[in-house]
């Protein structure tokens, strides 16, 4: 039995190789460009290790799609722990287009793509994502700044990612619409926050 067919679940993790000045810039003001930086580092090695504790209980396979830094850069961060495959396809939608295409031309059958800007989500959290597809087309998690931290599909929907305003507060609500017209189901998990502003920075207790 080959690798592939045991794992027909896959969990994508977006994040940015955490370069001073690079990342975080919205709270570079008030963490300063190492601060934020650190705080992206930081956020994204608590959810790379989320991902691993979800693995070592229900067979998933794991991804990082990261922007900036290079491919060794990415190894030496992570000391190779989880294959690292450099973004492609422009806004945040293509990006998201090409790596659910990639995974489900793979043979997989379920695929949720995270973000680590999350400090709250858990391996709970996502289990319950992948357990939701079995009877839904579309699972998203609501983030509290109107995108969502989370979306998990059964199949290839590049449509679903198409007239979306990357970056604004209406994300998640135009995701919703447009599964709509798509005629797609859809199961909606709890509200957690994302950190991305500096009014969001309450939240980075959670990080431990």
């Amino acid at each position: 039995m080959t690798t592939q067919s045991k794992n027909r679940e896959m969990l994508l993790l977006f994040t940015r190789y955490p370069k001073a000045g690079e990342t975080k810039t919205r709270l570079i003001p008030v963490l300063g460009k190492q601060g934020a930086a650190h705080l992206q580092q930081t956020m994204s090695e608590k959810t790379f290790s989320m991902a691993q504790k979800l693995s070592g209980r229900r067979k998933i396979s794991l991804q990082i799609h990261y922007t900036g830094g290079s491919q060794l850069e990415m190894q030496q961060w992570l000391n190779g722990k989880i294959t690292c495959i450099r973004q492609v396809g422009g806004s945040l939608g293509g990006r998201l287009i090409h790596a659910f295409c990639a995974a489900f031309a793979g043979s997989i059958s379920k695929v949720i793509a995270i973000g680590t800007d999350c400090p709250a989500l858990t391996p709970e959290i996502v289990e319950k994502g992948f357990q939701n597809l079995a009877d839904y087309d579309l699972v998203l998690g609501p983030a509290l700044d109107g995108g969502y931290y989370l979306i998990g599909l059964k199949k290839e929907e590049p449509a679903l990612f198409s007239q979306i305003s990357w970056g604004l507060d209406q994300v998640l609500e135009q995701t919703l619409k447009r599964a709509e017209k798509l005629g797609l189901s859809v199961h909606l998990l709890e509200p957690l926050a994302d950190v991305d502003r500096p009014e969001d920075l309450c939240h980075i207790e959670t990080i431990q």
